[in-house]
């Protein structure tokens, strides 16, 4: 079992995007001491390794980097392998090839095994049903079922904390602004699949849900 549980420390599942950044600060808000949590994998946009440890020191928060390149090894999809197109708009039939299956699940367990040797029992997760490119494994049910899966292989009391789920992007840039990183978020993540830092490369999909929040959010911030 868990020993020295902490009810109010957290870990936070962290890839300096716009969505990790802000859980990240949403996490600081709610929570007493927060540690985040960053991975490679092979994604072809890995700079964000070092643009997620520069906003956690920002943020004076603990930086874990774990290298994982099973997660990227085991299937064939456009984030780890560069030599496949990116879809550039979900299929009308499946989730688009920028999908790596597995990823979040890898994710959450990895993160229960870090958050179960600190004695931390909250983990942030920065994913959404709301605004999502189809993703089977950024669905509520997902999360939700994972949680006890979790909870019962290491027979531990862990919460997931899912603070972006029902938000579209437009909600996200508005939470930013709440907490106050609007700037930081806007000018210093990496949300771009190709790599490219704040308004990114401009197609990607990643790229495109970014700019129409950002778009529609900044007509009501007017």
């Amino acid at each position: 079992m868990l020993t020295n549980k902490s009810n109010n420390d957290a870990l936070v599942l962290f890839s300096g995007g716009q969505d990790s950044t802000t859980c990240l600060y949403w996490a600081l808000k709610h929570f007493d001491n927060v540690r985040a949590l960053c991975f490679t994998y092979g994604q072809r946009h890995a700079i964000e390794v070092d643009i997620a440890r520069s906003i956690a020191a920002k943020a004076q928060v603990p930086f874990l980097l774990l290298d994982a390149p099973v997660i990227g090894n085991l299937s064939s999809n456009s984030l780890t392998d560069g030599t496949i197109i990116m879809d550039q708009e979900k299929p009308d039939d499946s989730y688009p090839n920028t999908f790596v299956p597995g990823r979040n699940l890898f994710f959450l367990t990895f993160a229960a095994v870090v958050a179960r040797s600190h004695g931390i029992r909250n983990i942030v997760t920065g994913v959404s049903e709301a605004d999502y490119s189809g993703y089977p494994d950024c669905r509520d049910t997902f999360v939700r079922s994972a949680n006890v899966t979790i909870n019962l292989a290491m027979d531990e009391q862990f919460i997931f904390h899912t603070p972006l789920m029902w938000k579209n992007k437009k909600e996200v840039w508005a939470l930013a602004d709440e907490l106050g990183v609007f700037d930081i978020v806007r000018y210093e993540t990496l949300t771009c699949y190709n790599g490219v830092k704040a308004d990114g490369c401009g197609h990607c999909p990643s790229c495109t849900l970014r700019r129409n929040g950002l778009e529609a959010y900044l007509q009501t911030r007017i």
